[in-house]
């Protein structure tokens, strides 16, 4: 695989937007230590090159909703590229899995589920299981406390 060459200022530039997306282009440039017509050209490059896929806003779901956040630990019973895709394809089906990761070892793949409760939960699960997924063992993890969320860590990935 082939990186995008950058250099000290790009790193800056996403560092401080992955830990601030919502900093002002003017901040963002004085951070950085560039005009901010400078600033903004790189910033349209990276996002032109897909380094930058979009910006977000944290959201503090225990304030909003009820809800519970679950991981999953998946095993698929057949280890084939069709398996592995009609499996991708179904879960991406489900809005709930908010995050799916391919894993090499002893299980296929990790999920992060976020559901209203434990109930739909086991729906959610039940269903999969119907839709023929190629499931074939999974194991639930409820998480009981976020204790670290943090944007990447630039620092220890390249030599700024």
């Amino acid at each position: 695989m082939s990186f995008t060459k950058l250099d000290k200022r790009d790193i800056a530039i996403l560092k401080t937007l992955s830990a601030e997306g919502r900093i002002s282009k003017t901040a963002l440039a004085d951070r950085v230590n560039l005009s901010a017509t400078a600033c903004w050209d790189r910033l349209q490059r990276l996002e032109s090159s897909g380094l930058i896929k979009g910006y977000h806003a944290e959201v503090e779901l225990r304030k909003l909703a009820p809800h519970v956040t679950v991981f999953v630990l998946a095993e698929l019973a057949n280890h084939n590229a069709e398996a592995f895709q009609t499996f991708e394809a179904i879960i991406e089906s489900h809005p709930e899995i908010t995050g799916c990761w391919a894993l090499g070892g002893g299980f296929d793949y990790l999920l992060q589920v976020i559901s209203r409760d434990i109930e739909s939960y086991q729906q959610l699960i039940d269903t999969v299981l119907e839709e023929d997924a190629g499931l074939t063992r999974y194991f639930t993890y409820i998480v009981t406390k976020a204790v670290k969320n943090a944007p990447l860590p630039f620092d220890l990935l390249f030599d700024t």
